[in-house]
């Protein structure tokens, strides 16, 4: 049994026992735990201090642990019935009404159930993820001088610097703001671009939590459509002119949900279209290091090829790392770097220190390397078991490319399928997956399905969880 398991079951257990005790009645000491229930030292304080954040546990120092005095019984709950009008009297003033939906997000945030395969989480699975090196790198970091200390608003010198070298080209350090993550950045950039009402152009379709962004902003996203060279440079150019948008967000690497990959006849003609139009491009470059082991040489990120202060550069480490390591970076030339430094000033004051240290930590160890080689080999691993399953027991998903990176498949489902009613039919049979129309923002061309390779446990569960899907679709498609 693992220590969190054990600390688990020992809460569980004084939990069940408390009543065994008056209020401010003494437990047993911790030596006496130990013995009792064959536990280390270490899971018997945590298991009290996971009762002591529960409210049923008080403990002293050099005293003990106490049961605490009952709760006071809860006040009646006020009226907020006003709220509705009052919040709907502000959108009613907004050329484009500011909606703030986290369901796109959540879909990949929030756990399933007990024994439901993920087939829709955005993350690498707790075995991809490098949770040693991560430790390790946090350990580092804490014993550093001042790391406790305010670190500079922009971020620290030399991480900036690790993201300058990343990106290539002649951005330099100067020209980067570390991030809280890149959704952080994402805000970041489109309240800085764009004023409320104003249209902004996407891919289409797109990642939901950008769109979310955006409409959150009281942004207008306008679609421009995208094949298995990325976007459409013609749509693009009519996109600006019929609009007069002066931002486009784009995924030129892996692109989230098609896998699509800016082909390099375009990527030119997107630079010099957005120049033209006097417009930014946003690069969400998300998984550049989350490629497979068979993609061969990444093209450089877009802001690498841009003299002008075109591009604004949006990476982060947390796909590659784990959902609560989020550090990211934001990269512009130009004066939209003073706004957009001010904007996430005022935001957020600064990511906390002892994370960029423990990034830097990271990012300069010979783990890194190594965790990222062996995620690329998992993860064309996978990959090929899911489109060989796909192919073996649903022959009726078109998958329309197979992209050498990222952590999903983006598949069409047959003329007149009804995604929703999949979705809940694949949840009914035990697998979770990603309805497509929540990445379009106007109306979808027909009905997708995203498949999220990376975040199960290996590949017996992406075998399992198609034929389950399997069984979903003879129910809904008949």
């Amino acid at each position: 049994m693992n220590e969190s398991s054990s600390v688990g079951g020992l809460a569980n257990q004084l939990r069940r026992e408390l009543n065994r005790y008056s209020p401010g009645g003494k437990l047993p000491s911790s030596r006496a735990l130990v013995e009792r229930f064959r536990v280390s030292p270490v899971t018997v304080s945590r298991a009290l201090a996971q009762l002591s954040a529960e409210g049923l546990v008080v403990t002293r120092p050099g005293a003990g642990a106490f049961r605490a005095q009952p709760r006071a019984a809860a006040e009646p709950a006020g009226d907020t019935s006003w709220q509705e009008v009052a919040l709907s009297a502000d959108a009613a003033a907004e050329l484009v009404p500011r909606t703030v939906d986290a369901s796109g997000v959540m879909v990949s945030l929030a756990a399933p159930p007990p024994g439901v395969i993920e087939f829709n989480g955005g993350y690498l699975h707790p075995s991809l993820q490098p949770e040693r090196a991560m430790g390790a790198a946090l350990s580092r970091a804490g014993r550093r001088p001042g790391v406790w200390g305010r670190p500079p608003v922009e971020g620290l010198a030399e991480l900036r610097e690790w993201f300058a070298r990343g990106i290539g080209g002649a951005v330099t350090a100067a020209e980067v703001l570390v991030t809280a993550g890149g959704q952080s950045a994402l805000t970041t950039a489109l309240r800085a671009l764009a004023p409320p009402g104003a249209p902004v152009l996407v891919e289409s379709p797109t990642y939901p939590g950008m769109l979310a962004i955006a409409r959150a902003a009281g942004l207008r996203p306008v679609p421009v459509p995208v094949d298995a060279d990325g976007v459409k440079p013609a749509l693009l150019a009519d996109a600006f002119k019929a609009t007069g948008a002066r931002v486009f967000v784009c995924q030129p690497l892996f692109q989230n949900p098609t896998g699509a990959v800016l082909a390099p006849e375009r990527r030119g003609e997107v630079l010099r279209i957005a120049r033209e139009a006097g417009a930014f491009v946003v690069e969400d470059d998300f998984v550049r290091r989350l490629v497979h082991e068979d993609a061969g040489p990444l093209p450089r990120p877009l802001a690498a090829e841009d003299p002008d202060g075109v591009v604004v550069h949006v990476g982060s480490l947390t796909k590659a790392t784990s959902p609560s390591f989020r550090v990211g970076a934001l990269a512009a030339r130009g004066p939209v770097l003073e706004r957009l430094r001010a904007i996430q000033v005022v935001d957020t004051f600064f990511v906390p220190r002892p994370l960029q240290e423990a990034a830097l930590e990271l990012v300069g160890s010979p783990a890194w390397p190594r965790h990222l080689r062996a995620v690329a080999a998992e993860l064309k691993t996978r990959r090929d078991t899911m489109t060989t399953a796909l192919r073996l027991k649903l022959p009726e998903l078109s998958l329309p490319h197979i992209p050498s990176g990222g952590y999903h498949l983006w598949l069409r489902l047959p003329d007149g399928t009804d995604d929703s009613a999949l979705v809940a039919g694949a949840l009914r049979a035990g697998v979770a997956v990603t309805p497509g129309r929540p990445y379009f923002s106007a109306e979808p061309p027909a009905a997708h399905l995203r498949l999220s390779f990376a975040a199960v446990a290996g590949t017996e569960e992406i075998t399992e969880g198609v034929r389950r899907l399997r069984a979903a679709c003879d129910e809904v498609l008949g």
